[in-house]
């Protein structure tokens, strides 16, 4: 391979942040250099590197300077006019594994690391890891193949080891108001004694994941000494995996699938389980909601999932167990992060909430205890409940927010909701028949979810429940009335929420 050469300029940070790193270079140095807009780089400071896409400029900075963003700056430990060097990133030698993995050629897992391996170094652009993830919905994985890809996305991050057992849950979401559950069940197993150092990703196609709604609570975003420390005081966690390095490609997936609102079925078991082996994680339990419009939809899909789960959790050495719950509608009242923080804080205040909300919650909580054997099989729910209404679990949660920076004394009415908001009424009396999750999700992302923490859908009714003419069926929140308006005009086309009466039509 050619020799291809370093150059050094001298660098000033700027204040920017699209979603990626980026150097933005004098044409006349992109010329010397054979860059052109949106050609990898890879930038070296001592010992750190980063990769980053190239921005070219004519005016903003001469020949010699780049301007850089905030986190290369971080990662390269950069101070003012700091040198750096700086050379183009070649094709990378995995681009044939990935050419092969496009064809549907099946791979190695020596090919698999290194593909990984070049991702996590920032080798690849957002358009390759595209066509690796969206390869997934054409040509599935073979069982070998994800297993080496789990093994491959936990070598190239970091591992955290704790001193006890670990235990964890993990929903694979896809039905709105899915993510205040965690912020039950964790407490609720923590305060049974046992260690759940729990840490989630973002949102992907839903309206809030785990971390997105802690985040309205306190902070998620701690290093791997903070999260031992918060788990030693506590015995939990409810953090977000980003900033840990654990499986870090799976960070880099979320990015791409987010913008693509995909989430293949082998992918997800993938960054699922990565982050899971990196924890330490020995007992995990496994959330796999099914229902029309739900992710997985059939009883069959989600027995075909559950067995994929099964079986790669025990080449991992894990032991696992998956709870196949229904996923027809809506978790609780609520779709997006403070509307699902405030839920769920209410709930464990209050001893008392949703059904359908505390009784996945429990049950969730209820499996993680039979795992640990100090609780008989089939009893779990009923301990986790106990628990629950003694109101341990609200105390468990108190400390954890505490721990983690947040005030353990904050009401549900101090959450900030979206101060544009917009209430759908019955067209006619009568009762609640059916309501569109995937369309639930839709308006509560278009109105600003998750980024928007007060943005979301609040659901007055649920299925089976009576209405009346006019009466109230769901309230979409933003704070941001353009986006509360595409919200409402989305809500119209779709009709989320269907009201039927008893007569359903007359012949002739």
């Amino acid at each position: 391979m050619a020799h291809i050469e370093t150059k050094h300029f001298t660098t000033e940070v700027i204040d920017v942040n699209i979603g990626r790193s980026v150097v933005i270079m004098n044409v006349k140095d992109a010329q010397e250099l054979g860059l052109g807009p949106t050609s990898r780089v890879r930038l070296t400071k001592g010992d750190k590197r980063r990769s980053a896409v190239i921005a070219l400029t004519a005016t903003m900075t001469q020949p010699g300077k780049i301007l850089v963003s905030q986190d290369i700056a971080n990662e390269l430990r950069l101070s003012k006019e700091d040198m750096v060097g700086l050379r183009p990133i070649p094709v990378p030698p995995s681009f044939y594994v990935l050419q092969r993995r496009l064809h549907g050629e099946r791979v190695s897992q020596d090919e698999m690391f290194k593909l990984i391996k070049d991702i996590v170094e920032g080798a690849y652009g957002e358009a390759e890891i595209a066509a690796f993830l969206t390869s997934q919905l054409y040509y599935e994985l073979s069982e070998d193949e994800l297993h080496s890809l789990i093994r491959a996305m936990v070598e190239t991050g970091s591992k955290i080891e704790f001193e006890d057992t670990v235990y964890d849950e993990h929903s694979i979401g896809g039905v709105p108001g899915n993510s205040k559950v965690a912020l039950i069940a964790v407490p609720t197993v923590a305060a049974a004694g046992l260690l759940i150092p729990k840490t989630s990703s973002r949102a992907i196609t839903s309206p809030a994941g785990t971390a997105d709604t802690m985040e309205v609570l306190a902070r998620v975003d701690f290093t791997a000494e903070e999260i031992k420390e918060i788990a030693r005081k506590v015995r939990a966690t409810l953090a977000w995996g980003g900033r840990l390095n654990l499986a870090p490609a799976d960070d880099i997936f979320v990015t791409i699938e987010r913008k693509l609102s995909i989430d293949p079925w082998h992918q997800m078991v993938a960054s699922i389980l990565a982050k899971k082996a990196a924890m330490g994680v020995d007992n995990l339990v496994i959330d796999i909601p099914v229902g029309r419009k739900a992710k997985v939809k059939t009883m069959e899909d989600a027995d075909q999932l559950a067995g994929l789960f099964i079986r790669q959790s025990a080449r991992l050495g894990m032991r696992a167990r998956i709870a196949i719950t229904f996923g027809g509608q809506p978790i609780g009242s609520t779709a997006g992060p403070a509307l699902e923080a405030m839920e769920a804080l209410k709930t464990m205040t209050e001893r008392n909430g949703k059904k359908c909300l505390v009784d996945k919650a429990l049950t969730i909580a209820g499996l993680v205890l039979e795992l640990s054997g100090k609780v008989p099989p089939g009893r779990g729910a009923e301990v986790a409940k106990e628990i629950f209404e003694s109101g341990k679990t609200y105390e468990k949660f108190k400390q954890i927010i505490e721990a983690q920076g947040g005030d353990p004394n904050v009401k549900p009415e101090d959450l900030p909701l979206g101060q544009h908001t917009y209430t759908i009424e019955s067209p006619m009396e009568g009762a609640v028949t059916y309501i569109d999750n995937a369309a639930i999700t839709t308006i509560a992302r278009a109105a600003g979810a998750p980024f928007d923490k007060g943005a979301g859908v609040y659901l007055h009714k649920k299925v089976g429940n009576r209405v009346d003419r006019g009466e109230p069926l769901f309230t979409i929140y933003s704070s941001s009335s353009t986006r509360l308006q595409e919200a409402i005009n989305l809500a119209s086309r779709f009709n989320p929420v269907i009201v039927e009466g008893m007569l359903l039509k007359t012949l002739p």
